[in-house]
């Protein structure tokens, strides 16, 4: 049974110069955190050089394709009929990325194979995450 998916992605890193340049993302859901999906940027497209990877609800990515989501760290929006617009707000800026609607709803209807939208209650494993608070707090 699959219980991880892993998209590879096309994103348009939008610049505040007029140069637009595209680059390879990497979309993630796992059934361990039905919740999250992860979107890794490599190291090229990235302030610090390294990979960077956002995580954030799946939920927002979905509501986000068909209308503005999202007032946090991160935010999703239509651009157009085609391209959806994710925002990703840090302390060192923002990165506005556009990538091709169809790809992303791809992404979400795979997902949706592993944990279906709504029943992700029943797949976490509460004993686990209480063990994680406890031994962080500590």
């Amino acid at each position: 049974m699959i219980t991880v998916i892993e998209q590879a992605v096309q994103a348009r890193l939008v610049a505040t110069a007029p140069k637009v340049e595209t680059v390879p993302v990497t979309l993630c859901y796992d059934r361990a955190d039905p919740y999250a999906v992860r979107m890794a940027f490599p190291a090229p497209a990235t302030l610090e050089g390294i990979e960077v990877s956002w995580t954030f609800a799946r939920e927002l990515l979905e509501s986000g394709l068909d209308r503005p989501s999202g007032w946090g760290d991160v935010r999703v929006r239509p651009y157009d009929a085609d391209r959806t617009t994710i925002e990703f707000h840090a302390p060192e800026g923002v990165a506005v990325v556009l990538m091709v609607t169809g790809e992303l709803r791809r992404f979400l209807e795979r997902a949706s194979t592993v944990v279906p939208p709504g029943l992700e209650h029943l797949y976490l494993d509460m004993e686990q995450r209480l063990a994680e608070l406890m031994r962080d707090t500590r």
